[in-house]
């Protein structure tokens, strides 16, 4: 694999993921807060573009949609499917 393309994936991951994590925390503020909310279709999308490890660690840590099933459930699959393709693009 070319070096340099390795290291753009893998800084873009890192920043989707810390994006992820930060967008959970500041959606469980603004709950608390009672203010606008972060549309968790955006959550989703965060998720789906790389960013479900930071998304699904972020949920757990904040407590924050862990009664919904659909994030129960979905947030752990993408990073699921996520972590088989990084796996198959890296180490296969």
């Amino acid at each position: 694999m070319n070096e340099k393309i390795e290291s753009i994936i893998l800084i873009y991951l890192a920043l989707a993921n810390l994006c992820g994590f930060v967008i959970m925390g500041a959606d469980k503020k603004r709950a608390r807060q009672g203010r606008y909310r972060v549309p968790e279709k955006v959550l989703f999308l965060v998720a789906l573009l790389g960013g479900c490890f930071g998304t699904t660690l972020g949920m757990n840590y904040f407590r924050h949609k862990t009664k919904h099933w659909y994030f129960f459930v979905g947030m752990p699959l993408i990073s699921i499917v996520w972590g088989y393709c990084l796996f198959r693009y890296f180490l296969v």
